[in-house]
C-alpha cells in the first residue's frame, strides 16, 4: 500500500460531525477532506471567511460530504460559542474537536514585539483551550462522550530556538491534552496530540521560510527517512485518532516525522547558522505579506 492512500474503511467516520478549527487551508483541509470521505460532517473554521467557503465548496463536490463554514476567532470565546451553536442548529451536534489553528513566527526571540509574542501564544494557548473549554461544557451539559485531537509540535516537549513563542503555546497545549485526558475521561471525553515533522504546505512553508532559505535549510536534510511527510499519512493517523478504533487511546501524543527529533531535538535551532542580514530579508519579506 502507498503511504498516499487512505487508511480506513469509507464508512469509517459515518454519522461523526467533527469541527477543525484552521479547517480551509493546508494540514487542516486535508483531515477535512480525508473525515469527509469517510462519512463525516464538518465544520471548517478560520478567520477568513471567503477561504472557507471557497475549501467548503471544493470539497464537497470533490467528496459528496457536508461542509459547514463559520468565520470563527479562536482568541474570542463569544465567536467559538457562536460556531457551537451554528453546528448544532446544522447537523443536531458534533462528536469530535480538531484544534488546530495555528500561528507561528520563525525569527530570533530578540528581534520579536511582546505583540508578535502575544499573537502566537493567544491564537494557539488561549485559542486552543477557549474552543477545548467551550466544547467539554456542552459535551458534559449533555452527558454527550466526546473526543479532543489537538496538532501540537515535538518542539512542544524539546524546546526549539527560533520559534520560541509556538513552544511555549504548544507545551501549554500539550499539558492541557495529558491533564483533561485525566479529568475528563470520567465523562466519556479523550483527548489526543498529534506531533507533526515537516509536512510543507505552500501557505506555512512559504511564509516561515521563503525563497532560497527554503533550499538551503530544506527539512528533509534533516529527517532520517530522507523526506517530508505526505499529508495523506497524517490525515490517516488523525482520522483514527478520532474515530472508535481508538476508542483505548486517551491522553497520547504521536509523533510523525520520520525520526527528526531523535536525529537532532528543537526543529529549527539550527537556524543558529542564518547571519543577521538574512534575518533582516526575512523581516522585510513579512512585511510585504
Amino acid at each position: 500500500m502507498k503511504h498516499t492512500e487512505g487508511m480506513l474503511r469509507d464508512d469509517a467516520l459515518k454519522g461523526k460531525t467533527i469541527i477543525v478549527t484552521g479547517g480551509g487551508t493546508g494540514l487542516g483541509r486535508s483531515m477535512t477532506t480525508y473525515f469527509l470521505k469517510l462519512g463525516a460532517n464538518v465544520v471548517i473554521t478560520s478567520r477568513k471567511l471567503d477561504v472557507l467557503k471557497q475549501t467548503a465548496s471544493e470539497l464537497e463536490q470533490e467528496t459528496g460530504g457536508k461542509v459547514l463554514p463559520v468565520s470563527c476567532d479562536v482568541r474570542e470565546y463569544e465567536s467559538i460559542e457562536k460556531v457551537l451553536a451554528e453546528t448544532e442548529e446544522h447537523f443536531g451536534g458534533f462528536d469530535t474537536v480538531v484544534n488546530n489553528a495555528a500561528g507561528n513566527f520563525i525569527s530570533p526571540t530578540e528581534r520579536l514585539s511582546h505583540r508578535a509574542f502575544d499573537i502566537v501564544v493567544d491564537i494557539v494557548l488561549r485559542g486552543t483551550y477557549n474552543v477545548t473549554l467551550a466544547a467539554g461544557k456542552k459535551w458534559i451539559e449533555k452527558q454527550q462522550p466526546g473526543n479532543f485531537l489537538n496538532i501540537v509540535t515535538t518542539y512542544a516537549w524539546t524546546g526549539s530556538g527560533f520559534v520560541v513563542p509556538s513552544a511555549c503555546a504548544k507545551a501549554g497545549v500539550l499539558a492541557l491534552t495529558r491533564s483533561l485526558a485525566v479529568e475528563w475521561a470520567k465523562y466519556k471525553i479523550r483527548s489526543n496530540a498529534i506531533a507533526p515533522g515537516p509536512f510543507p504546505t505552500e501557505g506555512a512553508w512559504s511564509r516561515l521560510l521563503p525563497g532560497d532559505l527554503v533550499k538551503k535549510f530544506d527539512p528533509k536534510n534533516f529527517v532520517p527517512l530522507g523526506r517530508v511527510g505526505e499529508h495523506q499519512e497524517l490525515a490517516n493517523l488523525a482520522a483514527y485518532l478520532v474515530s472508535d478504533y481508538s476508542a483505548y487511546v486517551n491522553g497520547e501524543v504521536m509523533t510523525i516525522d520520520g525520526g527528526e527529533w531523535l536525529k537532532g531535538a528543537g526543529e529549527f535551532s539550527h537556524l543558529d547558522e542564518i547571519p543577521s542580514q538574512m534575518w533582516d530579508q526575512l523581516e522585510e519579506m513579512r512585511k510585504k505579506k
